[in-house]
């Protein structure tokens, strides 16, 4: 069923220009909250365009699918936002279009000399075989290479004052 939700979600909103970052299930009983993170698909790092009107825009369509659903989901807390200028790398597809920016990788164990945790350079994405990606970096002039399943969390890094 989670698939399915974030699968139905990821189409509605790129029928409205958007494109879903996160999708995050949180709350209590009582009231379950339903967190989306949400970005124009055309949007350069640390310059999002998704406005407030966009926020309440992209809640009522949600709202109605939800409805449309008829799931229970409808009665959810609904919290809508941009992903902020630290942006998570959720997709294999963000690896290519990030290509170039500076990000942060966390691991799910040690991934780069006993380090949880490497910031440099995204080059992109590569796979010697199908289902086996690898992210790979530019790391102080080195080259690395992390397997995408090994990838516990990546995000942009904004660097303040850095008006590139």
């Amino acid at each position: 069923m989670e698939q399915s939700l974030e699968q139905g979600l990821d189409e509605l909103l790129a029928g409205i220009g958007f494109e879903l970052v996160t999708v995050e299930r949180g709350g209590g009983r009582r009231r379950p909250l339903l967190r989306l993170r949400v970005d124009r698909p055309d949007i350069q790092p640390g310059r999002s365009s998704v406005t407030v009107d966009d926020c309440k825009a992209i809640s009522r369509a949600v709202r109605e699918y939800l409805e449309q659903r008829g799931s229970g989901e409808q009665d959810w807390g609904l919290e809508v936002s941009s992903p902020g200028v630290e942006r998570p790398l959720t997709k294999p597809r963000d690896y290519a279009r990030f290509a170039g920016e500076k990000v942060r990788i966390r691991g799910f164990g040690a991934i780069a000399g006993g380090s949880r945790q490497v910031v440099g350079l995204l080059v992109g994405l590569e796979a010697e075989q199908p289902g086996a990606e690898q992210v790979v970096l530019d790391v102080a002039g080195e080259r690395l290479k992390v397997a995408l399943s090994e990838v516990a969390k990546a995000t942009l890094v904004f660097e303040f004052g850095d008006e590139s």
